[in-house]
């Protein structure tokens, strides 16, 4: 592992104090934020944009409101609730289906199943911050769950994978796809133990993937190889991130997207201050990226331009 580390090093590896004071804080206006920390306000900003978004079944903005949460899930086998100031998939539940014989127990994507009385008290302490930026009070979010596109049937645990994008001047630099394992209780979170696989920007084809700093090349759970997958709808994904930077007005962001296997991709939020693992996943470091965008003044063109750029600077052989 001290290898690894020490190739990243060679090919700009960019460590969190890097990131913040030369990337993050000259190209992110602080009015900005709250566009991206409250889910809410983003998947309003994406739909008004034209980016498709999970459906919104449902917010929960006051403990009176909690009375209602019954009849909000009625109509949905399958939703999932979450805050809308979250961070790091903390206090994110995944309702998979109901227990047939009683209609308010229902059955998490992990298999455990959790009464109406567990989400309502759940809800609760959503509500007064247990899970939000800072503690702050907060709303509760009941939305559509994403059914993933059979693609990563075999690399993935139970939950959803999702795709990371980086996006610096609106140029895609940098990709990972997170994969659910057991570990991480089927959630695509990589502080909880999900797969982290580098994606190889011109053709969307998965590389092998990183367990913490652990370098992998077969899922944890399934046995199967992670790299060579072409990620569905990858030009999609690409234009749809490089997209989120205009309507952010950030020019330093993470793109997390899901691929339903019916709706195809879902922007499902966005990130002022993306984690920086995705340089492990890729074996790559972001500098070298980020100062060729500088250098070319490749932030200027359309959504278009952008990815074309991305596309042809940015291959996985193309850095080193």
């Amino acid at each position: 592992m001290m290898a690894l580390w020490r190739q990243l090093r060679r090919q700009g590896v960019l460590g969190l104090n890097a990131r913040n004071g030369e990337f993050i804080l000259p190209a992110n206006d602080r009015r900005h934020y709250p566009l991206v920390d409250d889910k809410l306000r983003t998947k309003a900003l994406a739909s008004e944009a034209g980016m498709p978004v999970p459906a919104l079944y449902g917010v929960i903005e006051t403990e009176h409101d909690i009375g209602r949460l019954e009849a909000l899930l009625e109509p949905h086998e399958t939703f999932v609730i979450k805050p809308a100031q979250g961070s790091g998939g903390d206090g994110i539940i995944v309702v998979a289906g109901r227990a047939r014989r009683r209609q308010t127990v229902f059955q998490q994507m992990s298999g455990v199943p959790i009464t109406l009385a567990d989400l309502q008290h759940h809800v609760s302490n959503t509500l007064n911050g247990q899970f939000s930026l800072g503690g702050h009070p907060d709303r509760a979010m009941i939305e559509y769950c994403v059914r993933f596109d059979p693609v990563f049937e075999q690399i993935s645990h139970e939950g959803v994978p999702d795709v990371r994008v980086i996006v610096y001047r609106g140029v895609p630099v940098m990709a990972m796809v997170r994969l659910p394992t057991r570990q991480s209780g089927g959630k695509a979170n990589l502080h909880q133990g999900a797969v982290g696989a580098g994606v190889d920007l011109p053709s969307g084809r998965t590389l092998s993937g990183v367990i913490g700093n652990e370098v992998i090349d077969e899922h944890p759970d399934t046995g199967m190889p992670i790299a060579g997958l072409a990620v569905p709808h990858w030009e999609v994904i690409l234009d749809a991130s490089a997209h989120a930077a205009d309507i952010t007005g950030l020019g330093y962001l993470g793109v997390d997207m899901v691929i339903d296997r019916e709706l195809g991709p879902l922007m499902l939020e966005l990130n002022a201050r993306p984690g920086l693992n995705i340089q492990l996943a890729n074996r790559r470091g972001l500098r070298p990226r980020l100062a060729h965008v500088d250098r070319a003044l490749a932030g200027r063109g359309d959504v278009e331009a952008r990815v074309a750029f991305a596309r042809s600077h940015f291959a996985h052989h193309a850095d080193g």
